[in-house]
């Protein structure tokens, strides 16, 4: 039997494939009509496919009026989305994928040791060890590695 742990570990491993496959499609898109051009593009399409399962499928199960009561900082991800996007096909042609995806997580990794320590953001804080930080300069010494 899988445990709830592992699925949810598959699960986020199946995201990193997506996030990969994501960042080559905007890349080769953006060389076509413009970084900025494609970020839209991405994003109305995206936006276009939520509502359809939101609205048209009633797939959702929250709860729009509520929507005053989330705080004001969770609002930026959208923002963030939009320069993540922006910023991955940037420089996936000046780097690489494999670079570019390395860079990336490494960012990501040393990101989430912060914000688990601090519970930043309203999530739940975690003891973070020296543990976590030798992972991180693993991490980045394979990046090193990884480097053409």
């Amino acid at each position: 039997m899988i445990s709830g742990k592992l699925i949810s570990l598959l699960i986020a491993a199946l995201s990193g494939v997506l996030m990969a496959v994501q960042g080559s499609l905007n890349t080769s898109l953006s060389k076509t009509i413009g970084l900025m051009e494609m970020a839209f593009v991405v994003n109305a399409t995206g936006a276009a496919a939520l509502a359809a399962t939101l609205f048209l499928f009633r797939m959702g199960n929250g709860d729009f009026g509520v929507f005053s009561h989330a705080p004001w900082y969770s609002f930026l991800g959208g923002i963030i989305g939009v320069a993540i996007i922006y910023l991955v096909a940037a420089s996936i042609p000046a780097v690489g994928m494999c670079n570019a995806t390395t860079a990336i997580i490494v960012g990501q990794v040393l990101t989430a040791i912060l914000i688990d320590h601090f519970g930043a953001l309203g999530l739940q804080k975690y003891h973070i060890g020296w543990e976590q930080f030798v992972g991180l300069g693993l991490l980045a010494v394979g990046a090193k590695l990884l480097m053409r």
